[in-house]
């Protein structure tokens, strides 16, 4: 038995670790189930349970990265997004593209499209198109 204090107690009696519990208003909750002896803790059971759910919802909880582009990209920065993207992926990550026209950019709107059409190929190898909106000129890419 561990105590509240961290403790270690050694074999303890049932009846005298619950006693021990109640006197300092905390639960007896067993942690390790072992072949011959359990080994069981003195703690605030509910306190356990909420940290429990909230690392659970920490690591299951997907992030989304989210890149921004113009139209008239560079092929450097186009392939150091793509492979910032790919990497991403294979984290576990989905990845958000967005492409942004200002001004008279946008009475070239097809080109934007094609830019959208081409991060998609690119990036389907490691990943699967989630969502593509070709009159926001979004496109969002989760893993395969």
């Amino acid at each position: 038995m561990i105590d509240h204090e961290n403790n270690n107690r050694g074999l303890v009696n049932t009846r005298e670790a619950l006693q021990l519990a109640e006197s300092v208003d905390l639960d007896l909750v067993v942690v390790s189930e072992g072949k011959e002896a359990p080994v069981a803790k003195i703690l605030n059971y509910g306190k356990l349970q909420y940290q429990k759910k909230k690392r659970q919802g920490q690591s299951s909880r997907p992030t989304v990265k989210e890149v921004r582009f113009r139209p008239n990209v560079g092929a450097a920065d186009y392939n150091l997004r793509i492979n910032q993207a790919t990497q991403w992926l294979s984290k576990g990550d989905s990845v958000k593209f967005s492409i942004r026209l200002r001004g008279r950019e946008h009475q070239y709107r097809d080109a934007a499209g094609k830019l959208l059409d081409r991060i998609v190929s690119d990036l389907s190898s490691v990943g699967k198109v989630q969502s593509l909106d070709k009159r926001s000129l979004i496109v969002q890419v989760i893993p395969a």
